[in-house]
Parts: structure tokens; sequence; C-alpha cells
């Protein structure tokens, strides 16, 4: 092991925290469900950090860190779904978005070209109202007395940005493939 290695470590470590959240919220023990929520958050701009800083990027790397964003926040949406605090046509469609990306990344490397992960603007926004909507209802869940007037603005928010971002992903990776990249 070397030191190039730290980043996926710490995403590694990501990844062994999605359980853990998910079982807290589950037990409605939201404020360490939030608190690792965090810590994992944190390792996620750790992680990168480390990569861009000092070059310590991986092929592995490219493909663990999105997962491992992937896995916390549908393992929070499922959690939040089974506990009724989120509706579950919306964690439906964020796990549909998100098996027809992992397919077709898959179909694509292995049947067009070698992929290299490109996150889309949309789908960045995607992902940070996603993250925004999990900590809005953990925290609402925390101090009771917060208002949920937001919920349903942030829940098409989502909504709308989880159809956009997947579409997006389906026309640009379809071209790339009928075209050549």
């Amino acid at each position: 092991m070397t030191r190039s290695d730290i980043p996926n470590l710490v995403t590694a470590l990501r990844i062994v925290l999605v359980a853990p959240v998910a079982w807290l919220l589950v037990r409605h023990e939201f404020l360490p469900a939030l608190t690792l929520f965090f810590v994992a958050g944190f390792s996620d701009a750790v992680d990168g950090f480390l990569a861009k800083r000092y070059g310590w990027t991986s092929r592995l790397g490219a493909l663990l860190d999105p997962l491992a964003d992937k896995l916390l926040l549908v393992a929070c949406y499922a959690a939040l779904t089974l506990i009724g605090l989120l509706p579950v046509w919306l964690l439906l469609l964020v796990v549909l978005r998100d098996v027809v990306i992992v397919a077709g990344a898959v179909v694509y490397n292995f049947r067009i070209e070698r992929l290299e992960a490109q996150p889309t603007v949309i789908s960045k926004l995607n992902t940070l109202l996603q993250i925004l909507l999990v900590l809005l209802v953990i925290v609402q869940q925390i101090f009771p007395s917060l208002s949920t007037d937001w919920n349903r603005a942030l829940i098409y928010a989502v909504t709308l940005s989880v159809l956009w971002s997947g579409l997006d992903y389906v026309i640009t990776w379809s071209r790339r493939a009928r075209h050549g990249r």
C-alpha cells in the first residue's frame, strides 16, 4: 500500500458508513445518523482533495467515489421511505435513474469503449438536491418545531433533477455511442 491509495481507503470508509447510517435512520436515531452522514460527506471532500492535490487518482477511485455517493444516498432514501418520511415513488425514481445510468455505463464500457466517468452539471445539481432533501428531513426530525414548508418544493426539485439528469445521461451517451464519442 502506498500514499496514493489513501483516497481509495477514505472512499472505502464512506462505503462502510452506508449501513450504519441507514440502520440509525430506521431506528429513528437521527442525530447519530446525521453525524455519520456528515462524516461520510467530509470523507468525500477529503478523498477528492487528496486525489486532485497530489494526483493520487486511479481508475478504481474514479469508479468507487460516485458509487459510494450513490450507495449512501440510496440507502438514506430507502431508510427514510421505510419510516414514512419520503414517498415511495421518489425512492423508486431515484433508484431507477441510478440503475439506468449504471446499466448504460456498463454496456458502454464493454461494448463501445472504456468509459471515463464524467458527471454532468445537472447530475451534480441532482446530487446536491438529493443531499439537501436528506439533510432537511433528518434535521426536521431532530428539531420537530422546524417548518416542513420546504419539503414539497424540494421533493419536486429532486424529482425534476432526477428526470432531467437521467434523460441527459441517456441522450448524451447514446449520441457518443452512435458517433464514436
